[in-house]
């Protein structure tokens, strides 16, 4: 067995090396995309190159430029590119049996097990797990048809700003009309409330948590808050793609207690704050609070396509085959997803991405730009949101960052519910000296860009 190296062994000792981004191979590959694929294809049209290899936090193109990675597949790599402890197991599964529906296999019970070992608060030791299709939209969906077969009801409560997936059901809590404007109506019965956003509101963080609160309690108790039959509450405990919004102390709780007064199940999206992303197994963690389903995707099986929705025990009231999905029973990933889980252990990445994460804010705060309205984050889950300077949303001033940082060799993200978020979402297994150097160039491109605009 492969041993589990430290997360220094892990990357190409050079990067960021970059010649010229993008170089001949990554534009010619682009062309073959273009003339072949889908116009629906996103990342390419804003990074044009082409990979070739990936190591730990780092990328190799196919012109031999490397890069340090600052967005680890939007939270998916989280122990980082072809992990050698995680590649072995999911190799020799490839070769014994990839594939076995949900028939009970080692790999199944051993990931199964683990995840309620660390699943939070009271819900650990007392948890059921159910695998449907591999992405974070069809764990979402499932939670969907969980929370309503429990309860009975068919109503669901949302928030402003969330991101859940883009399949029917997810995306019908998702609220972002820009995109899903052509493909109304989606599923009906669906409220969304405020999310404190104390940032973008007016008010001090906790009259932001205050009115949030208020309006999802008008929804699940006022006769005329247009929720009649509620079946559960969808909230993700820091918004990712809504801009790494951080809620106020109090929110998570005090929804929570909501959920319980009106016996209505608490779902929490950890499909990009899981796995350790935030310094704790789940975000949830940080709030003190335990939810009654949680939706698991991303960074669990490291690149490997798996997810999950895990959920207290008392709610397994499915008969057979009441969720099903053809990649339920993908043992390569569940191999893959239980090494992740022991590497993290192995090397303390819990405490590493707090320790990290910290650092990388702290620089983003002292950047001497005005742009940098605020940073914010936990864990390796960062974000700054810029603004001009009346305040509104800069996202071109994004835009114009990123691009500095590629041209150096930093792969960099935005985000947020103008685009004017930057988003820094780099494996658990960065090093601190990769991470002063990517900051270095950030920091710089910002203060760059910044002066430009004088």
């Amino acid at each position: 067995m492969t041993a589990s190296p430290p997360i220094t062994e892990l990357h190409f000792d050079d990067a960021p090396n970059v010649d010229e981004v993008p170089g001949p191979r990554s534009r010619a590959l682009r062309e073959r995309q273009r003339a072949a694929e889908s116009s629906a294809v996103l990342y390419p049209t804003e990074m044009p190159i082409a990979f070739h290899e990936g190591r730990g936090a780092t990328l190799e193109d196919v012109d031999g430029n490397r890069y340090l990675d600052f967005f680890g597949g939007i939270s998916v790599l989280n122990v980082g590119h072809c992990n050698p402890y995680v590649t072995e197991a999911a190799a020799e599964q490839t070769r014994r049996l990839p594939h076995s529906l949900d028939f009970p296999t080692e790999p199944r019970l051993d990931l199964i097990e683990k995840l309620d070992a660390i699943a939070p608060g009271d819900m650990a030791g007392a948890s059921r797990v159910v695998f449907g299709g591999p992405t974070g939209s069809d764990a979402v969906e499932g939670s969907i048809k969980l929370a309503k077969q429990y309860t009975g009801n068919r109503g669901m409560v949302a928030f402003y700003g969330a991101f859940h997936g883009e399949t029917s059901g997810a995306y019908s809590l998702t609220a972002d009309g820009k995109y899903k404007a052509d493909y109304t109506p989606l599923l009906a019965e669906v409220e969304h409330a405020q999310y404190p956003y104390p940032f973008r509101q007016d008010g001090a963080p906790q009259e932001t948590v205050d009115r949030a609160l208020e309006d999802v309690k008008t929804l699940l108790a006022d006769r005329y808050g247009a929720m009649p039959n509620p079946a559960g509450v969808w909230v993700e405990p820091i918004q990712g793609e809504g801009g790494i919004v951080v809620p106020p102390a109090g929110f998570m709780s005090g929804l929570r207690d909501l959920c319980d007064d009106h016996d209505v199940p608490l779902i929490v999206d950890e499909i990009q704050t899981g796995m350790g992303r935030t310094g704790e197994w789940w975000a949830s963690d940080h709030f003190d609070v335990t939810p009654d389903a949680m939706t698991v995707g991303k960074g669990v099986g490291n690149g490997h396509p798996l997810s999950a929705t895990v959920y207290r025990e008392e709610l397994d009231t499915w008969g057979p085959g009441g969720h099903t999905g053809t990649f339920r029973g993908y043992n390569v990933a569940m191999r893959a997803a239980l090494r992740s889980i022991e590497y993290v252990e192995d090397h303390d990445l819990l405490d590493h991405a707090t320790e990290l994460g910290t650092y990388i804010r702290k620089r983003l705060a002292r950047v001497d730009s005005p742009l940098v309205g605020q940073v914010r984050g936990m864990g390796l889950f960062v974000g700054a949101e810029f603004v001009d300077e009346e305040g509104r949303p800069a996202p071109d001033a994004v835009g114009e960052v990123r691009q500095r940082c590629l041209e150096r060799g930093v792969l960099a993200w935005g985000g947020g519910r103008d685009d004017n978020v930057l988003r820094l979402l780099p494996p658990l297994v960065m090093t601190h000296e990769q991470a002063e150097v990517g900051l270095d160039i950030v920091c710089d491109a910002i203060e760059r860009v910044s002066a430009g605009r004088d």
